[in-house]
């Protein structure tokens, strides 16, 4: 066993790794030069996990003491970030039995420390009092603390990053809907902070003193009401000002119901949210940085984490949103394992062929669409949708492009803009026109069989407030002739092999 005083590495055991906070925690645990094991009822899940092959992965459950021993053996810390939340009656007797097994097992194992995420709770009101959510989650850290192994009992309220539960009914209700009718506790206040504060705590913990046992309250620097959080997410999203009117006797049971109604977020998880935010969820002292200082500017501010949370749409960096081969950089990328609802809504059109030609012919009309080349299909349409884009005040369908067969990152491409290329496989242009979000069109070469080309491509659209879906909507019928048209005609002219400069009138058609 590894002494912590040497400042080498840890052996680090993460349950709930296939989780929101766990699935991000691997990694900040491995960078931090820690050794981890992952403790998963399903390790197949974990397959795909960009961090999948820098992990020991075991096949267990907290519940299961014989597992636990398996998962616990040469293990220094233990980080529980389990709970039954959303499995139905009798959630709260699970947390139980599943925090005492954990804490014996890991007490016999000789674990050296325990780390635990749990939820902040008032400290004027009675635990009875409190939402089952609320008092399951302090229960079970008693129980921790109780066990006999050290333990270092984090307390966060709401955790803001792109896929937590709480975060993303935010963005959806606040996308949505431009005037709600809400249950009074919109105007509870709460102090929120960004899933990187959560991490940096969690992986610093890692290190404690053997002495310290005890909970630490974690939350950013602002203290602030669910309505104002609505009201500053429309403001960063760039969405205009919410109207929001609160109704006193809209229950959090009969809330849950409206927020399944407005967001994809399941009622399962909806439900238990609601019902902890009747209290209010404040910070009562900030110890944790005796332990686990805070560097400049940290905490980050509640603007600051929605920013970083949107910070991929923002700065049009969606590719890990539709592929798993993009390994996610920051905290607030999409993992594999985030449920489908996570990361906002995102519209596709995909299309795809193959091609009787070269992928080198293939990828010659791609590199060479837009300006004189035309866009392969209605032309019509697009001259159409680029003249209401300059009478709107966009830049429209005039602007060409730079050189008649080559691209560039940064190049303008009439009213798109080369995003990112990859020479003979990728085309991605972002959209410079004027629209209720942001838009994408991908367009992909590969080889198929028989050395022959096969096409692929994607339109994205992420979609902002409740005109952005309603865009959509209306032009999605339209899809089936732009963008299928696009794909039949594109592959036409690879096959006929007629040079770029050329191709426009062939492929108008």
């Amino acid at each position: 066993m590894e002494s912590k005083d040497t400042g080498t590495g840890l052996r680090c055991l993460v349950t709930g790794a296939t989780g929101y906070i766990g699935g991000r925690l691997v990694p900040e645990l491995l960078d931090a030069g820690h050794r981890v094991r992952c403790l998963a009822r399903t390790p197949e899940k974990l397959r795909d996990q960009p961090w999948a092959d820098r992990v020991e992965t075991v096949k267990g459950d907290v519940t299961d003491a014989e597992s636990l021993r398996a998962g616990m053996r040469d293990i220094d810390v233990a980080y529980y970030l389990v709970h039954a939340l959303g499995t139905g009656a009798g959630f709260e007797e699970k947390d139980r039995e599943a925090a005492r097994t954990f804490g014996r097992e890991a007490r016999t194992a000789g674990i050296r420390r325990i780390v635990y995420l749990g939820g902040l709770t008032p400290s004027d009101v009675p635990e009875t009092e409190l939402s089952p959510h609320l008092r399951s989650r302090a229960e079970v850290g008693r129980i921790l603390l109780d066990s006999g192994v050290p333990t270092t009992a984090l307390r966060a309220a709401v955790i803001i990053g792109s896929g937590s539960a709480s975060f993303e009914m935010l963005r959806y209700l606040t996308e949505r809907l431009p005037v709600m009718v809400t249950p009074s506790w919109v105007s509870t206040r709460i102090q929120p902070i960004a899933v990187r504060d959560v991490l940096r705590y969690l992986v610093g913990s890692a290190r404690m003193p053997d002495e310290v046992n005890r909970t630490f309250d974690i939350g950013g620097p602002d203290v602030i009401t669910y309505r104002d959080m609505m009201q500053q997410y429309a403001r960063v999203a760039e969405l205009p000002h919410r109207l929001i009117l609160p109704v006193p006797m809209l229950s959090p049971g009969l809330s849950s119901h409206w927020i399944g109604l407005v967001t994809p977020v399941p009622r399962s998880l909806a439900r238990p949210l609601a019902e902890s935010l009747r209290h209010e969820v404040v910070c009562h002292e900030h110890d944790i940085a005796r332990y686990v200082p805070d560097g400049p500017g940290q905490p980050f501010s509640f603007d600051t984490a929605l920013a970083l949370a949107l910070q991929r749409v923002r700065e049009a960096n969606v590719t890990t949103r539709w592929s798993s081969a993009s390994t996610p950089g920051i905290p607030s990328d999409p993992l594999p394992t985030d449920p489908d609802w996570a990361g906002g809504s995102l519209y596709s059109d995909e299309r795809e062929c193959d091609v009787d030609a070269t992928p080198a012919a293939l990828w010659r009309v791609i590199e060479g669409i837009g300006g004189d080349n035309g866009w392969y299909s209605f032309p019509l349409a697009w001259a159409v949708r680029g003249w209401l884009d300059r009478m709107i005040g966009g830049v429209g369908l005039r602007r060409g492009r730079r050189d008649a067969a080559r691209l560039r990152v940064g190049d303008s491409l009439d009213f798109w803009r080369v995003e990112e290329i990859e020479p003979g496989h990728l085309l991605r242009l972002r959209a410079e026109m004027r629209l209720p979000g942001l838009a994408w069109l991908e367009m992909y070469c590969e080889e198929g069989p028989n050395g022959r080309a096969h096409y692929r491509q994607r339109a994205v659209f992420h979609p902002r407030g409740l005109l952005g879906h309603a865009y959509w909507w209306s032009v999605s019928p339209f899809h089936a002739v732009v963008f299928g048209g696009m794909a039949r005609n594109i592959a036409r002219a690879a096959t006929t092999a007629t040079p770029p400069t050329q191709v426009k009138s062939a492929a108008l058609r």
